[in-house]
């Protein structure tokens, strides 16, 4: 069955565009009408003329649907928006806007108790972010058996809907080829694109309350959605990919600036513990990612690293009492780690799958009780037991001392700004440290053996002794990460290193980390460990049932995008071969592909 074109609701085709390109701008113009009686509401969108709090957010749908309903009429120059088609983009930005200010309109009513609380301006605006959403379903969508479902189980309901939904805006997009750009004008979208990264970042972490990041989060799920499905994703991957030395230094530049944004240490310090989180998610990644072993005892490496660390720093509390300077600790915490990989790893890597996994698990838990159990009672006095080893003394690098401000021209830099830089370098050397390796040969080698052992190894792959390098690789550069760790919070205790601990980095967050954001990419664990680290931190209520909303959030994502979030070409394959054959069915009816059924 061939996908056909369809509207969902009928209409003249000038209708449609006039109410996308209207809709968006009326829902932009709403937001300098004020929506709410009183300023108990976080962000005060009681001012008229100047939007305010989610009023902002709303402002930017609005203007941003505009923007891509523009190719719906021809506007010469702006087919690079939608490469792949106007339409799926336009519905997508077209209900960012309707969700953005609907969720506000709820927000102010469930929070202040009624829609009694709605001025004029929000009933202006849930109008108004409704007009675009109703013209773009009123557009031609590549579609098929988009309808209203039988009734059937819930189960079947749900997955009928999202299925539905995902071939309403189209399926993967593909982008059409073009002539290359000139080298300066790729070079500087690659410069624009890293800007408009680090805006969109610091913009997230430095929201002040919940409702706000709620619905930033709202908006950038949306608006990613829209950049996939208008194919500019793929447009601007191309272009990185034509510039990869470009596109890495823009990157590291973007994020090296972040600390020079910022006039409250506290979201610097959010951002180094980001960095810290996405750089031992990058290690991990080498041992899932690319040889496919499942290791839910990977935090223990950190925890190896950032002990062995603290030891040789100089600490009061530290029962060695040696004060190494810190490229030798970082040395040591790498080395430590290396060592504890190879042991752990030499007699456990024969074993394969689920019998792998809970050995690791059971490292993981082993390392846990061995650090709770050398305080000088239960066994040697290395580790301070459950008091860990406290007063880790601040580095101070070639007379620069990371504890204390420094002043650059206008920019002053605190404690935690420091440590963001020193961890930005890390996280690069790890960066170059698993491109090199998934480059070569071995990393090649560790391909063949997540995808299938018994060949590999049959095409005269040595698994075992690949696999052990993995883990020993992965290791080490965690232990690298928890050097840093050690110094950033004062402090090694033990209760960080388990399975599930209640804050981040721990093993369960870092493989779904490494799975959200998609194995065997660079850029992958970076975005997951982002996005896990920073929403329980901006959503405290969440902390109480993050295992619950990740898990939702895990069904979803499995089911709509279960390559990750940023995927290589593989993964892309191997997930959706078969997307441009398959068709939603009915609930309760097979579906149906090209070959029949």
């Amino acid at each position: 069955m061939s996908t056909i074109t369809r509207r969902v609701i009928p209409m003249p085709p000038a209708a449609a565009k006039a109410l996308v390109a209207g809709g968006g701008l009326a829902a932009a113009a709403s937001t300098f009408i004020h929506w709410t009686w009183t300023s108990e509401f976080p962000g005060d969108l009681t001012v008229d003329g100047y939007p305010g709090g989610l009023q902002v957010l709303t402002l930017v749908a609005g203007l941003l649907t505009t923007l891509f309903a523009l190719p719906l009429y021809g506007v010469k120059g702006t087919r690079w928006l939608s490469p792949a088609g106007p339409e799926a983009a336009a519905l997508l930005m077209a209900t960012a806007t309707l969700a953005t200010t609907w969720y506000t309109l709820i927000a102010i009513s469930a929070e202040l108790g009624g829609v009694a609380n709605l001025e004029p301006g929000g009933y202006v605006a849930g109008l108004a972010s409704l007009l675009p959403l109703i013209g773009a379903l009123g557009l031609p969508h590549r579609s098929a058996a988009i309808g209203f479902p039988r009734l059937g189980g819930v189960v079947s309901q749900i997955r009928y809907g999202l299925t539905a939904l995902n071939r309403l805006v189209g399926p993967r997009p593909d982008v059409p080829a073009v002539k290359p750009l000139n080298r300066w004008v790729e070079v500087l979208i690659i410069i624009g694109a890293a800007a408009v990264g680090l805006t969109v970042f610091t913009y997230g972490i430095t929201t002040e309350y919940g409702e706000l990041f709620s619905g930033f989060l709202i908006l950038t799920a949306l608006g990613a959605w829209t950049l996939v499905r208008s194919g500019l994703a793929g447009r601007l991957t191309a272009i990185t990919a034509r510039h990869r030395g470009t596109s890495t230094a823009a990157a590291f530049a973007a994020a090296a600036a972040f600390p020079f944004t910022q006039s409250d240490d506290h979201f610097a310090t959010v951002g180094v513990n980001i960095l810290i989180f996405a750089t031992v998610a990058l290690g991990l990644n080498v041992v899932v990612g690319l040889a496919g072993l499942l290791d839910l005892g990977y935090v223990a490496f950190l925890g190896v690293g950032a002990y062995a660390a603290a030891l040789v720093s100089g600490s009061s509390s530290s029962p060695v009492g040696l004060h190494f300077p810190f490229w030798a600790a970082a040395l040591t915490g790498m080395a430590a780690a290396l060592v504890f990989g190879v042991v752990i790893g030499a007699p456990t890597l024969r074993l394969r799958g689920d019998y792998l996994a809970i050995v690791t698990l059971g490292f993981g838990e082993i390392f846990r009780i061995a650090v709770n159990s050398l305080d000088g009672i239960s066994g040697p006095k290395v580790t301070n037991g459950p008091n860990g080893i406290r007063n880790i003394p601040d580095l101070d690098i070639l007379g620069f001392n990371f504890g204390i401000e420094h002043t650059f021209g206008s920019f002053t830099l605190g404690r935690f700004a420091n440590y963001f830089l020193l961890m930005l370098l890390f996280t690069g050397i790890v960066v170059v440290v698993f491109s090199r390796a998934n480059d070569s040969r071995i990393g090649r080698a560790w391909v063949a053996i997540r995808e299938d052992e018994t060949a590999a190894q049959a095409m005269g792959i040595n698994g075992f002794k690949l696999k052990l390098l993995a883990f020993a690789l992965g290791a080490s550069l965690a232990g690298l990460a928890g050097t840093v760790m050690a110094h950033v919070s004062y402090s090694v205790v033990p209760d960080p290193y388990q399975f599930a601990a209640s804050v981040p980095p721990n093993s369960a967050f870092l493989v779904a980390a490494v799975v959200l954001g998609g194995m065997g990419t660079i850029s992958g664990p970076l975005v997951g460990a982002t996005l896990l680290y920073l929403i329980p931190e901006k959503l405290v209520f969440l902390k109480n049932y993050q295992l619950l909303f990740f898990g939702i959030a895990l069904v979803l994502l499995m089911r709509l995008r279960p390559e990750g979030l940023i995927a290589g070409r593989r993964q892309q394959l191997e997930f959706h071969e078969d997307d441009e054959s398959q068709e939603p069915a009915e609930p309760g009816e097979p579906v149906l592909t090209k070959a029949g059924a």
